[in-house]
């Protein structure tokens, strides 16, 4: 075998073999690069949304949405009063201290418009609770000396244990002179 140099044949000359050819990458430029504002394809090619729907992020918004509406309907409900600022006359029957964790007093008001109405059949008495030992022993006071009351009380839609067993809760009381109320004889 004669291994001339001209004879040889080259291993990377081959013409069967094509060669690539690398197309150079387009540079992707920054806002704060010139460049990026020079050369745009498309104007607001920058400000259209990338195309896929970010399904966790809306998932995380919708549970939010119904944890925030859940919380708002409960304080609603629970600690929300219905009615505020309203009256209501009669006389005491009773008033007891009940609890072991949360210390209330539960008591009974004949209601004025049920005792003296005679036309109507009796409708129910006035149950309510209150959390403040003041009022409770003014109360107390005003049972005892057998005089008529007015108490201020607020309604909710749902007792708590911390307001007592009942959904009105009494604020105040005072007492009635028995000629306001009572009819002329």
């Amino acid at each position: 075998m004669n291994f001339d140099d001209n004879e040889k044949e080259d291993f990377f000359e081959n013409s069967e073999v094509p060669e690539k050819v690398e197309e150079p990458k387009k540079p992707v430029y920054t806002p704060d690069d010139p460049r990026y504002w020079e050369e745009p394809e498309d104007e607001f090619e920058h400000l259209k949304p990338s195309g896929r729907v970010n399904w966790k992020l809306w998932a995380w918004v919708l549970i939010a949405g119904i944890v925030a509406g859940l919380l708002w309907v409960l304080w609603l409900r629970c600690f929300h009063p219905y009615v505020q600022e309203a009256t209501q006359s009669g006389y005491i029957d009773n008033i007891e201290k009940r609890g072991e964790v949360f210390t209330t007093f539960e008591g009974v008001l004949l209601p004025y418009k049920n005792l003296m109405d005679t036309t109507r059949v009796y409708e129910s008495d006035f149950v309510f609770s209150t959390t403040d030992p003041s009022v409770a022993a003014d109360m107390v006071r005003m049972h005892y000396a057998n005089l008529p009351v007015r108490v201020h009380y607020r309604r909710y839609h749902v007792g708590m244990p911390w307001r007592g067993d009942t959904k009105v809760l009494v604020t105040a009381v005072d007492s009635v002179k028995p000629e306001d109320i009572l009819p002329p004889k």
